[in-house]
């Protein structure tokens, strides 16, 4: 091969940027289940312990950090929308960074001006709809939902690819689903803004499916294997749905949370678990077809939790109640409480999902820090752990990648490892 040729394959191979098992690139990371492979986590840290880096954030937000290699990407927003009551809402802006994730050196950054009139600020629970949608990359793209702005579509590099909107409606308690990628689709749970289940394709942007029906669900929907096939699973406000995420038509649904529904589901061997509000929790077997309430549902109990997704381990589902602070942890064959343990003092609100790895289960409170608990069938708290300097809130999950931790506030991104 001539230098020429050879230099030019090396180019076009570092700019793809594969994905490695380091990597987060999406809401609660691998499959957007929660659960990260990596070993040789911190399970303490403070303002003077095992933080490697902070950085200030130019806005606040909900949405998780991802990770691609040594670039880490995050969304937030500022100009309005953190006093209740108060700010104009033309000067509401939304922020795409990029940061190195090697000391959290700004790259690059994208400022978008929203399509207007979003939702009305008005305090608790309004906070969450600018910025709570968590960016996917498939080590090419960057996409990234913006609610009643709709979808972008960028390369690594910040650089326009295309934009699509995905409907305009709007609701006071904001937007927070988080894109999924199958095949050549990107996949938009567009319930806020359309009532609708969306895939475009990933190339153009242009719709390939519209599945209707999607109402009060502010849930990222799950890609899982059941048989020999893929089915997507996602939460709505009185049933739990399969769709066929080829096509887009529902399979089956069953009887779900009868209320507005934000923990978004979890699958293991082809049973998928569901919690919500209204004390509901339950268990379905996938692979059905039109209601199979009684085919095929497992157990249904009176346990849940409003906003907080579980977590599936060895048999066991874990998850905290988001006010409260009531950890909790049930038998996944049978829906049995293996525990339920609330915290003195309390945890304070806890809407982040819980993110497992190291055989540690790691819940992020909204302003009390990170609490950390064995990923085992019997309840230990590990550590608490409090940046005193950073009284701002969170909302967001953290990442995990490399051997790191990453979290965001609504003024800072850390970057936590031994």
């Amino acid at each position: 091969m001539k230098l020429k040729s050879f230099v030019l394959l090396l180019l076009l191979l570092v700019a793809v940027q594969p994905a490695s098992s380091a990597d987060w690139l999406q809401f609660r990371g691998p499959g957007g289940l929660g659960i990260s492979a990596e070993k040789n986590l911190p399970t303490k840290w403070s303002d003077t312990e095992n933080i490697l880096w902070r950085k200030p954030l130019p806005g606040a937000g909900g949405s998780s950090p991802i990770l691609l290699g040594n670039r880490l990407f995050l969304t937030c927003y500022s100009g309005y929308g953190m006093k209740a009551g108060k700010g104009n809402m033309k000067e509401l802006k939304r922020h795409l960074l990029c940061l190195d994730r090697r000391n959290g050196d700004q790259i690059w950054r994208r400022d978008f001006d929203p399509v207007l009139p979003e939702h009305k600020y008005q305090g608790e629970g309004a906070y969450h709809g600018y910025s709570s949608t968590t960016p996917i990359t498939d080590g090419k793209r960057l996409y990234v939902f913006m609610g009643k702005s709709g979808v972008y579509c960028f390369d690594l590099d910040g650089k326009d690819i295309w934009h699509q909107l995905v409907g305009s409606g709007t609701n006071r308690w904001g937007c927070g689903c988080s894109p999924v990628l199958y095949k050549d689709m990107v996949i938009i749970n567009a319930s806020v803004e359309s009532g609708s289940m969306i895939a475009l394709s990933k190339k153009t942007g242009k719709e390939i499916w519209r599945s209707k029906g999607i109402h009060s669900s502010w849930n990222t929907p799950l890609l899982y294997r059941v048989g020999g096939g893929m089915e997507l699973a996602v939460s709505i406000q009185s049933n739990l749905i399969g769709l066929n995420p080829d096509t887009g038509k529902e399979l089956w649904r069953a009887d779900g949370v009868h209320r507005y529904v934000c923990p978004s589901v979890v699958a293991h061997a082809g049973i998928v678990y569901c919690i919500g509000g209204g004390h509901t929790s339950l268990a379905v077997r996938g692979g059905g077809s039109g209601t199979v309430t009684k085919s095929h549902g497992v157990w249904r109990e009176k346990k849940g939790s409003n906003v907080v997704s579980p977590i599936y381990h060895k048999g066991h589902l874990y998850w905290a109640t988001d006010h409260g602070g009531v950890f909790y942890c049930q038998n996944a064959k049978t829906g049995k409480t293996i525990y339920a343990k609330r915290m003195s003092p309390a945890t304070g609100i806890i809407y982040g999902s819980p993110v497992l790895a190291d055989g540690k289960i790691y819940y992020l409170s909204q302003g009390n820090g990170t609490y950390v608990l064995p990923a085992e069938p019997k309840f230990k708290l590990l550590s608490h752990n409090v940046i005193k300097s950073d009284k701002s809130r969170t909302n967001s999950s953290i990442a995990v990648s490399n051997k790191q931790l990453f979290l965001r506030t609504d003024k800072f991104i850390y970057c936590i490892g031994k």
